[in-house]
């Protein structure tokens, strides 16, 4: 039993609150966009290393979905004709889609040199983070076979968290 409510029967809440934070990180961000662009030569360090986290994050993202095919929903409470897969990305991290979300995320925050769009995708990972949290106690409940799977995967980066 874990104390991170559900949020509804499949976890509607989770979503809602994630795509409310996805909203405000890109608005913020845009909104700092034209500051960004016209400070350019000041900070291109900061921009360069956002667009990198936001190819990345947007990569990472893509091949989570990609790989989840028909198994694939927003909810945290798996699909009844779910499958749960364990190879390809999710061989080395079982959130991937959750862990490219923040890296695009805290991409387009630095990228447009935004401390409100950074503060919002810090609190995106940890709504993301819970949500996985109460995401893997159902897939344990579904899926015999999660706790070796969870034992021998990283939640968001490989070989560290």
């Amino acid at each position: 039993m874990t104390r991170i409510p559900a949020l509804g029967p499949r976890g509607e809440g989770w979503v809602i609150l994630q795509l409310a934070l996805i909203l405000v990180i890109a608005i913020v961000g845009a909104l700092a966009l034209p500051a960004a662009i016209s400070a350019w030569p000041d900070n291109w360090p900061f921009v360069i290393q956002g667009v990198l986290l936001f190819v990345v994050g947007g990569w990472v993202v893509g091949v989570g979905v990609r790989r989840l095919g028909p198994s694939r929903t927003a909810m945290p409470r798996p699909r009844d004709d779910a499958t749960l897969i364990q190879d390809g990305i999710y061989a080395r991290i079982r959130h991937p889609i959750y862990a490219g979300l923040v890296g695009l995320g805290v991409g387009w925050a630095l990228g447009t040199i935004s401390l409100p769009a950074l503060i919002g995708a810090l609190v995106l990972a940890v709504v993301l983070d819970l949500k996985a949290r109460r995401e893997e106690v159902w897939l344990a409940e579904r899926y015999p076979e999660y706790p070796d799977y969870r034992a021998r995967t990283h939640r968001f980066i490989p070989g560290v968290y």
